[in-house]
């Protein structure tokens, strides 16, 4: 059953005109060959048959963003970089009494293979994504996938899949191989599409102020560049012109949402260089991306929903102020862990701030939270551990 979106207006600014979509522009949609291959029993189409949202996405088209019964792809890069940016995930849903599963049946992507070093082959890759798929498939829920990267090369696999008779077969080997059926979600759902879908609701149960809270936001380019027809444009959002989903939550918190030339761009993460070229992704980052939003918005934070983009925004400015010590730096959080601080979450023991490189306990003053309060707080769950008190830190001791 459709749940309709509350419509409110958004960030504007000086745009050419409102988009207008034309047929000529909009691609064929993938659903009419995704359902005529399912009749044809070339493989299993897994459909959003619980509650959900239906977004607007480019070309005047919608989407199914499911409410609950979920499965949960986690990120490769969130789990071993920024921690707190899945447990916000997760705490988010919890908050709002909603059902998820954080599986232990997944695997990475590998779309590191595709992306950055070319070690990988097309089947290989499809065959990797078909198998998450069907772990999905068999508990039920319908898969979120919590990585810019995995939601792109996801869509990708689902195009080729779709278009190559041959690499069907391949593929349809290694599931028969495994024991597992070959499946394709009616949608393909980033985590940030349900925090956009969910934004109202995730405001409700808000209780800090953020109205005095600017931020930028960093579009990640895995999330819209990549069979763009398949990313959320708002026409309260910039009029349509970019992709309404990290602004359209900020915006829903009460944020100022502030604008910047270089939104284009990306962060600097940019897979292959950021093995063999570092030091340019970092000059990127910090000069592109980090000083053009000091200086043009002057942000309390940048937002964004990528692993890698968090990852690069945040821990590239240490070499900037190693060069320059007047360099100013901004935080970098995902807009998981700005609307999981502002319903109430704990920094550290929720959001983990403290893995986070540049410095937001300015943002967090701002916000009214003491942190050096809930630093001690900290402290004392994991002595806790280190006392043998605990085994781990649980749901509950994170007020959930």
């Amino acid at each position: 059953m459709a749940i309709p979106v509350e419509k409110v207006a958004g960030p504007r600014r000086q745009n050419k005109a409102e988009f207008q979509w034309s047929a000529d522009q909009a691609p064929a949609d993938f659903h009419e060959r995704l359902f005529e291959l399912e009749e044809r029993g070339e493989l299993v189409v897994q459909r959003v048959d619980t509650e959900y949202m239906e977004v607007p996405v480019k070309y005047g088209r919608t989407k199914k963003v499911p409410i609950g019964h979920t499965w949960h792809h986690k990120s490769c890069g969130q789990c071993g970089h920024i921690p707190g940016y899945s447990t916000s995930i997760f705490w988010v849903n919890r908050k709002l009494g909603i059902e998820y599963e954080d599986p232990r049946d997944q695997t990475s992507c590998t779309a590191w293979n595709y992306y950055a070093s070319a070690t990988s082959n097309a089947a290989a890759q499809a065959a990797v994504a078909m198998r998450n798929f069907a772990a999905a498939y068999e508990t039920g829920r319908f898969p979120i996938i919590h990585c810019g990267t995995s939601f792109g090369h996801y869509k990708e696999v689902r195009h080729e899949i779709l278009a190559h008779d041959h690499l069907r077969e391949e593929v349809r080997r290694v599931m028969d191989a495994l024991g597992k059926p070959l499946v394709l979600p009616e949608e393909m759902v980033h985590y940030s599409e349900w925090f956009y879908a969910m934004r109202h609701e995730i405001a409700r149960h808000q209780v800090r102020d953020f109205s005095k809270i600017a931020v930028t936001v960093h579009p990640a380019c895995h999330y819209y560049k990549l069979v763009e027809g398949d990313a959320i444009y708002d026409p309260e959002v910039y009029g349509g012109q970019r992709t309404a989903i990290v602004s359209g939550v900020a915006e829903a918190l009460g944020a100022e949402v502030r604008d910047y030339s270089t939104w284009f761009d990306c962060c600097g993460f940019g897979f292959r260089h950021i093995l063999v070229q570092r030091d340019f992704t970092r000059s990127f980052a910090t000069q592109r991306k980090i000083k053009r939003m000091k200086e043009e918005a002057d942000p309390d934070v940048t937002l964004t929903h990528d692993t890698g983009c968090v990852t690069t925004l945040d821990k590239s400015q240490f070499a900037a102020r190693a060069q320059d010590p007047s360099f100013a730096t901004i935080p970098v959080l995902s807009e998981a862990q700005f609307a999981a601080l502002a319903m109430g979450a704990h920094p550290y023991l929720v959001c983990q701030l403290h893995w986070h490189a540049a410095d937001y306990k300015p943002l967090l003053e701002k916000m009214g939270i003491d942190h050096e309060k809930c630093w001690a707080e900290f402290e004392e769950a994991t002595a806790r551990l280190e006392r043998g008190e605990q085994q781990y830190l649980t749901w509950e001791d994170t007020d959930v």
